[in-house]
């Protein structure tokens, strides 16, 4: 089976790309909209992150949790945020290498924003059968870009109702 390195999805959000890329460009917050992770210990507390940020966050899936320790590598205010997970543990991320980087891209569209949110394996050392067998245990049968197709349109649905609701 071939592995597919990223997956994207895009929504429309009624909010200006500005105000959408102050709420997902801090970390700490990301808890509120996404269906596996719970937030993160974020340096310095609430404000949108900068390049070079470092920050752990904190996830869950099912009954399992682990901390992720990763590096924001683009904060273009409404433009454009990504992050690079670079390690993983438990309760601290102690193992290191490259795991996954996600971004966040906003467009002014229609009179509000299109974020596409994307994640991409950078799991590319790992041999195909190797990744295929270890996202099948952990996502229950799947790979992950094809578990994280349903993560990011469950983040994107759950972003859009807070933002409009708060508008």
């Amino acid at each position: 089976m071939t592995r597919t390195f990223t997956v994207s999805r895009s929504i429309l959000v009624e909010a200006p790309p500005r105000t959408v890329y102050e709420q997902v460009s801090q970390p700490a917050l990301m808890g509120r909209w996404s269906p596996e992770n719970l937030g993160a210990t974020v340096p310095g507390g609430e404000a949108p992150a900068t390049v070079g940020l470092v920050f752990d966050g904190h996830n869950k899936r099912g009954p399992f949790r682990w901390t992720t320790r990763c590096t924001v590598t683009k904060a273009e205010p409404g433009r454009r945020f990504a992050f690079r997970v670079h390690a993983i543990g438990l309760k601290r991320p102690r193992l290191r290498a490259p795991i996954a980087t996600w971004e966040y891209r906003f467009q002014d569209s229609e009179g509000g924003t299109k974020v596409t949110e994307t994640w991409t394996d950078d799991r590319r050392s790992w041999p195909t059968f190797v990744a295929n067998a270890f996202d099948r245990i952990a996502t229950g049968g799947r790979t992950f870009a094809v578990f994280q197709v349903g993560n990011i349109d469950r983040t994107l649905k759950n972003l859009k109702r807070e933002l409009e609701q708060a508008g």
